[in-house]
């Protein structure tokens, strides 16, 4: 055989065995990446608006505006953690919260004949459960500048509210009035929203985030608005301290007649400390 043929031959030959070695390696797989955030809003202005039925089947609407210190006053119990987890670009992100307030007063006129007394307690859950695709880099606690991910979402929320008032108004031990109502319901929405992050350095990053659900769908007015935008900065190599400005907002009626209802909006600080593993 030629010299020139041999050699040749030699060379389509490494090449087909470097060709079939490279086909015969397996891809690598997508690791699953996933993250927990326990967090605690500071809410500086709390809004609600409630319609109850009463037991004379009138509908009466109460309204309340707090601060920061009243909310806290107030305040009976918070529950607050969101999480993700995906395996490549998919995944699946969930944010549960729930929250507790109760108020009880009295009042007695100087001469004693009159003694009135009320009660108010909210509870108020916000359960929501989605499916999320992500552009650019995954998220983590640690990043290069410009580093960058966008993660629209898609599912639902669940909000779970609820308030119950009652008020008595006694004349002496000649008579006594009182009067109490309910709101009770807990509904579902369809839910679409997006979140971003962006390094600003290897350790300091800001974020956002915005959705909306309901559009209407579950009553005469059936729609809820989150709106978020803050810094976080890592802690630790897989920790993040994450501080931002929060509006939440929900708005329902169910149209009946009589009707009832319930509206709450707030804004303020929220604090968490975000885990990625």
């Amino acid at each position: 055989m030629p010299a020139k043929l041999l050699r040749f031959s030699q060379s389509s030959a490494l090449s087909a065995a470097a060709c079939l070695c490279i086909a015969a390696t397996p891809a690598k797989a997508e690791p699953w990446r996933s993250s927990v955030e326990l967090y605690g809003p500071v809410p500086l202005r709390l809004d609600t608006t409630t319609t109850v039925v009463t037991q004379n089947n009138r509908s009466v609407t109460t309204e309340a505006v707090l601060n920061l210190g009243q909310v806290l006053d107030n305040l009976q119990w918070i529950t607050a953690v969101r999480g993700s987890v995906e395996k490549g670009r998919w995944g699946v992100l969930t944010d549960l919260s729930y929250t507790k307030l109760g108020q009880e007063d009295g009042a007695t006129t100087p001469n004693g004949l009159l003694t009135g007394r009320a009660s108010v307690n909210v509870s108020q859950g916000i359960y929501d459960l989605a499916v999320r695709y992500r552009f650019g880099e995954p998220e983590a606690a640690v990043g290069t500048p410009g580093q960058f991910s966008l993660i629209p979402y898609a599912g639902i929320r669940v909000i779970d509210a609820q308030m119950d008032v009652a008020a008595q108004v006694d004349l002496g031990n000649i008579l006594s009035v009182q009067r109490q109502g309910n709101f009770g319901r807990t509904w579902a929405q369809p839910l679409l929203g997006t979140q971003a992050s962006l390094f600003l350095s290897p350790r300091l990053r800001a974020f956002a985030r915005a959705d909306i659900g309901g559009f209407g769908l579950g009553g005469a007015k059936d729609l809820s608005g989150n709106a978020q935008i803050g810094l976080g900065y890592a802690v630790g190599n897989s920790t993040d301290l994450n501080i931002s400005w929060r509006y939440f907002g929900v708005d329902y009626n169910n149209g009946d007649n009589p009707d009832s209802g319930f509206s709450s909006y707030q804004n303020g600080l929220e604090i968490g400390l975000k885990f990625f593993f």
